[in-house]
């Protein structure tokens, strides 16, 4: 199913980025996109694990962030529905590597794209994304 729900602690990862993006601007968010790999990939999992799970990440995720979640695993089975859109998200955002996150504003301007994962702690994502969300205003 193409709008199912990823539990991540008490955020939701939303797996449609146009349910996402209308969620964003209603509640003057910004929308972050994973793109990952998450049976297979060591960064990926590593990502997850230190930021996307913590308990400061999660606190900030609730009050500022749509999660969207688009992944490629390659022991997982996936709905075809969803796989051929995630494929698609893919193609548009021309991503090339995993991890890749993608910081969307509410009207859907790309604001940030980076790949790959270095050990950044959570507490210095959420800085990231603090000065993102600075520029909007």
């Amino acid at each position: 199913m193409c709008c199912a729900l990823l539990q991540a602690g008490a955020q939701e990862w939303l797996t449609d980025l146009s349910k996402a993006q209308a969620q964003a601007k209603r509640e003057n968010k910004l929308v972050l996109m994973d793109f990952n790999g998450s049976d297979w990939c060591p960064p990926c999992k590593a990502l997850r694990k230190n930021v996307f799970s913590s308990r400061e990440f999660l606190d900030y995720a609730r009050k500022n962030l749509v999660l969207v979640d688009v992944d490629f695993p390659r022991h997982t089975t996936q709905a075809a529905e969803l796989k051929k859109a995630n494929e698609a998200l893919s193609h548009k955002f021309g991503i090339e590597a995993f991890p890749t996150v993608i910081v969307l504003s509410g009207e859907g301007k790309e604001l940030k794209k980076s790949s790959g994962y270095d050990g950044q702690s959570a507490k210095d994502f959420i800085s990231d994304l603090e000065k993102l969300k600075k520029k909007q205003v």
